[in-house]
């Protein structure tokens, strides 16, 4: 099987055009579509809904950050979330302590303008270790700080996450 990548005729690289590759997942999504297939064989149509799976599950993983970076880490052998891997920068460790305990004091007291900021600040700590996970695929390929990164990455989507449904519950 081709890599998702290859899928879509892009160079395997952190850096990529979000706009082609919009491009190319429509060009798959509509040459495989199962409404194409349906007077096709059964296993025509079995083959074509397995394709737009997997276009769809490549497209979901490259155009996200997160899930981009951590599949180039997959493709070089490494896994960032290997729970055998539990080492983590203390700082940081101590930082999403001081985070969570933020948005629990934010939730306590409803303070919508608190929670704006959070995610605010939050979104920044996402833009910031984006850009660096750019940076190091583009220059060093040291795959040790990329996984801790991702890692890290993950753990302010998945804060953003609880602090948007927060300020929803709230509107």
């Amino acid at each position: 099987m081709e890599n998702y990548f290859e899928l879509f005729s892009i160079k395997p690289d952190f850096n990529i055009s979000i706009i082609n590759l919009n491009a190319e997942y429509q060009k798959q999504i509509v040459k495989f579509h199962p409404d194409r297939f349906i007077t096709s064989s059964a296993k025509e149509r079995v083959l074509a809904l397995q394709n737009t799976s997997l276009i769809n599950t490549a497209f979901d993983t490259l155009k996200s950050p997160l899930n981009r970076a951590n599949y180039l880490l997959e493709l070089n052998g490494i896994d960032a979330f290997d729970e055998k891997y539990t080492q983590m920068d203390v700082k940081f460790l101590m930082n999403q302590i001081e985070l969570r305990e933020n948005l629990e004091l934010i939730r306590i007291s409803k303070d919508e303008i608190r929670l704006y900021d959070f995610i605010e600040k939050n979104d920044l700590n996402i833009k910031h270790n984006v850009d660096n996970i750019r940076l190091l695929f583009t220059n060093t390929k040291t795959f040790n700080e990329i996984k801790n990164l991702v890692r890290e990455l993950k753990f302010y989507e998945h804060l953003n996450t609880h602090a948007k449904q927060l300020m929803n519950e709230w509107l």
